[in-house]
């Protein structure tokens, strides 16, 4: 079953959150300080992302051309009315946070990254699933205190995973023929730094030391595979 693990990793994190839901009852002073140190770790992880790349100018650019795209259609402006849109419709508030807050952060810690892309073509060209279901156990525990924190707009981000590397595994045949395997090599390295730059605005924003709005930086993922493929045919 080509999806197998893409259901496995998205049920994960379902369950993470609602294991999530039922640490709510903590203390404020300590759900901040849990804040703040989950914030420290997604930095840790955006650094060790981050210095994958071999060549920064690619990381630099993308993330400029890409900021400049986002800002001018505004990603994050979309995103939150979509989260509070989801509010109206269930009709409340995250206790911790709203609704659109925890399904942006969520979303982008769990799309971006090597192991979401190389997991889903796993999936597609060899029906191995083992990649994706070691990043569900990787995202179900991160997914525990993301809600416990950010509340159940994280459950959101499920969805999210589940659509993005669904696509990547029932075509990830097309995939394989299209796209040389030196260009994917290449393009998975900057998008992984690339990507890496993103997560630690996410923790220097949850660690409240920053106000950036990650959302419209995404479009960098796509000047880098615009850029890794005009260097690869030139």
């Amino acid at each position: 079953m080509v999806l197998l693990g893409t259901i496995i990793d998205s049920l994960l994190i379902a369950v993470g959150c609602i294991i999530g839901r039922f640490l709510q009852g903590i203390p404020d002073k300590m759900k901040e300080t849990v804040m703040q140190v989950i914030g420290l770790a997604v930095t840790v992880l955006g650094i060790q992302m981050g210095i994958k790349s071999d060549n920064f100018i690619i990381v630099i650019v993308s993330l400029v051309v890409g900021t400049i795209i986002g800002e001018w259609i505004d990603l994050d402006l979309q995103l939150n009315r979509f989260g509070k849109w989801i509010e109206r419709k269930i009709g409340k508030k995250g206790e911790n946070g709203d609704i659109a807050q925890g399904f942006i952060t969520g979303t982008l810690i769990f799309v971006i990254g090597s192991m979401a892309i190389i997991g889903a073509l796993d999936s597609g060209l060899r029906n191995d699933h083992s990649v994706l279901i070691t990043k569900g156990i990787i995202d179900g525990f991160t997914a525990i205190f993301l809600a416990s924190t950010l509340g159940i707009g994280v459950l959101l981000s499920a969805i999210s995973v589940f659509v993005y590397q669904g696509a990547i595994a029932l075509f990830a045949g097309q995939i394989s023929i299209l796209v040389p395997d030196a260009l994917m090599d290449t393009f998975i390295q900057q998008m992984t730094a690339t990507g890496g730059a993103m997560i630690i605005a996410i923790g220097l924003n949850m660690m409240g030391l920053t106000k950036i709005r990650v959302a419209n930086i995404l479009p960098a993922i796509l000047v880098v595979a615009f850029i890794v493929s005009i260097m690869h045919i030139f």
